[in-house]
């Protein structure tokens, strides 16, 4: 492992005194090519004291909800049985993830604390707060993205154009070996304690119980897996071609996978790499799952506002400053949006497809937002209801990913300035019709209202 993964976030030493190295378990939810859980596995070994994982389910998170939570806790079920198998306790709590932090280091004696790089602002404030009040170092590692976030870049980049010479420059010095990190077990003999009660611990998260748990993606890293295998076996070949028409099942949705740790970009790209591929399938694939990517955590990290209209580039906040108060052709609550009541078959269709599965095709995701924006007061309002329909509904919400593509969507994030229009100044215009031009709009229509559901 590349040691510039790690980020000491204190200034406090390892507690050589201390009985247990903690691994706070956050965003990546599996047990094998984790290098946060490697990493504190090899202080636990050198110190001869137990390794103890801890997940922290917050109190209120972001608009998570049941269907969220289902899909998370049994994945985490499926890593805890991993951790159970190497000796090692993966306990999960729910409250305030700075107290329970603090109070399984006490109970304890925890010499060093091990967690996951997160770009969102929320998590954020949980480790600088923790940084504060531990009294053991502090240590998180970049364990989501192939080329550390803090080291790609220093600052916020401008487009995709900007950092994909970074990517290119820095990316094979960090495509590490994984076998490595496979080898985590508990350095000392324990008490195994009864792995969580998925129902149990859903009964103790006060979360939104309306939205039903999906039964189209299976969780957990196995699932992953499978996931990953039947993309290169079967979709990769026609991903290059087909992977913007919302009819054709190509695309290799590990989007949720990716958002909830249970695999891990690097071990996507080393599996590609032995695919023997023509290079352009190869190119095409990495640019969406590597660059577009380690953007939209760099936009995220450098940038606090990214889900508020302050935080948006210049240029976009003046265009659509000066047609603020255009007048719309229709303007839509957030109600009549959720319940896909528009005047737009395209997007009720494309709304019903989220709700029901836990996701949206991703080219039907920039038509979504963008028709947000043209039916909604301002952008501001356009910005809060995307994000959140986006964060309730998507099993891939709450993510860097999310607030990247709604921002480009909406507020010409990473984008640039096009002809000028009402409503949506020089910001990129997408219509009806140039769907028509690029898919079978009523198949792709046909397909979502015969599913239709009650969504009240």
């Amino acid at each position: 492992m590349k040691v510039e993964r790690i980020r000491k976030l204190n200034d406090l030493e390892v507690n050589s005194g201390g009985q247990s190295v903690l691994y706070w378990m956050d965003r990546q939810r599996r047990f094998e090519d984790n290098w946060a859980l490697y990493a504190a596995f090899k202080k636990a070994e050198e110190l001869n004291v137990s390794l103890e994982i801890l997940y922290v389910i917050p109190d209120e998170f972001m608009d998570a909800n049941l269907r969220t939570y289902d899909f998370m806790l049994k994945g985490l079920q499926e890593t805890a049985e991993m951790a159970c198998s190497r000796g090692i306790n993966l306990k999960v709590v729910v409250g305030d993830v700075v107290d329970e932090v603090l109070n399984f280091c006490k109970q304890k004696q925890v010499a060093a604390v091990y967690t996951d790089f997160v770009a969102l602002k929320l998590p954020r404030k949980w480790r600088n707060k923790l940084s504060k009040k531990l009294d053991c170092a502090l240590f998180e590692i970049e364990n989501n993205s192939i080329v550390p976030t803090y080291i790609l870049s220093e600052k916020q980049e401008f487009a995709a154009y900007t950092i994909r010479p970074k990517v290119k420059r820095l990316f094979h010095g960090y495509l590490d070996d994984l076998d490595e990190c496979n080898k985590v077990k508990n350095p000392v003999k324990v008490e195994m304690q009864k792995i969580f009660d998925v129902q149990e611990i859903l009964q103790k998260i006060p979360c939104d119980k309306s939205i039903e748990p999906q039964s189209l993606y299976l969780p957990g890293s196995r699932a992953a897996k499978k996931v990953l295998k039947e993309f290169f076996e079967k979709k990769i070949n026609d991903y290059s071609e087909l992977r913007n028409d919302p009819n054709e099942d190509v695309l290799s949705n590990l989007s949720m996978y990716l958002h909830f740790g249970f695999i891990c970009v690097q071990r996507v790209i080393l599996d590609l790499f032995k695919q023997g591929l023509p290079q352009e399938i190869v190119e095409t694939f990495v640019e969406e799952i590597v660059v577009r990517r380690q953007l939209a955590e760099n936009f995220c990290f450098y940038n606090s506002k990214y889900d508020e209209f302050e935080g948006m580039p210049d240029w976009a906040k003046k265009t659509l400053l000066e047609h603020w108060d255009d007048k719309r052709e229709v303007v839509y609550s957030l109600k009549e949006f959720e319940e896909a009541k528009t005047h737009d078959e395209l997007w009720n269709a494309a709304q019903l497809q989220m709700v029901q599965t836990g996701k949206m095709h991703g080219y039907m995701r920039m038509y979504w937002a963008k028709k947000i924006l043209e039916w909604s007061k301002d952008p501001s309002q356009a910005l809060k209801i995307a994000n959140f329909l986006n964060n309730k509904y998507e099993l891939d919400g709450r993510d860097p990913g999310g607030y990247t593509g709604v921002a480009w969507s909406i507020c010409g994030v990473h984008d640039r300035a096009w002809g000028e229009r009402d409503v949506f100044g020089k910001v990129r215009f997408m219509n009806f019709n140039g769907c028509k031009r690029k898919f079978d709009v009523k198949k792709y229509i046909e397909t979502w209202n015969s599913k239709k559901q009650s969504l009240l």
